[in-house]
């Protein structure tokens, strides 16, 4: 089973304002400007190619705020100690679950998962820590905003990566796929 990270990042790592505001993000408010167009910087492709979406509360609640439910039928667990219902703007195929990211990764599995996308800051951290990540693609946009939600945070120990890919845009982003191959 593979599991991936698709996320994108301010040039100094954060993947939101620590309010959680994704406002440096183009797009994050349903609309392109003509220096981003169509681009979706192969996002729907990734998509695609997932058959489960891992993503902690912050991230269901940030999804939720942001409109319609964007991921139709695709199945989502949505990692959370503390959330006991779902919005009704969901679909049945979203669930909470409440465990480690070792016994969920042992639960999707067994399931028949083939490809699981991890989302959101603390859940990717977590499935980090515990050396579940296979994939990692970083889309790095062009702005600095001092301070905010980080992408990354302390680990018991290094991990190395391979680079599988790198591309740049012409409105200035950077994406770099790297593959996880030790934990050190």
């Amino acid at each position: 089973m593979k599991t991936s990270v698709y996320i994108a990042t301010t040039l100094d790592g954060f993947i939101a304002r620590k309010n959680g505001e994704l406002d440096w993000l183009p797009g994050s408010d349903g609309k392109m400007d003509e220096n981003h167009g169509n681009e979706d910087y192969g996002y729907n492709s990734f998509m695609d190619s997932i058959d489960v979406l891992v993503m902690g509360k912050n991230t269901y609640e940030l999804v939720l705020s942001s409109g319609n439910w964007p991921y139709g039928s695709k199945k989502v667990i949505v990692l959370s100690k503390t959330l006991n219902q779902l919005a009704d703007k969901t679909s049945n195929s979203v669930e909470i679950k409440s465990c480690s990211p070792k016994d969920l990764y042992a639960e999707l599995e067994v399931s028949g998962a083939k490809h699981i996308y991890i989302d959101g800051g603390k859940t990717i951290q977590g499935f980090l820590e515990a050396g579940l990540i296979n994939e990692i693609t970083i889309t790095k946009v062009p702005v600095i905003i001092g301070s905010g939600i980080p992408l990354f945070g302390p680990l018991s120990s290094d991990i190395h990566l391979r680079p599988l890919e790198a591309k740049s845009f012409q409105n200035g982003f950077v994406q770099n796929k790297y593959e996880i191959i030790k934990m050190k």
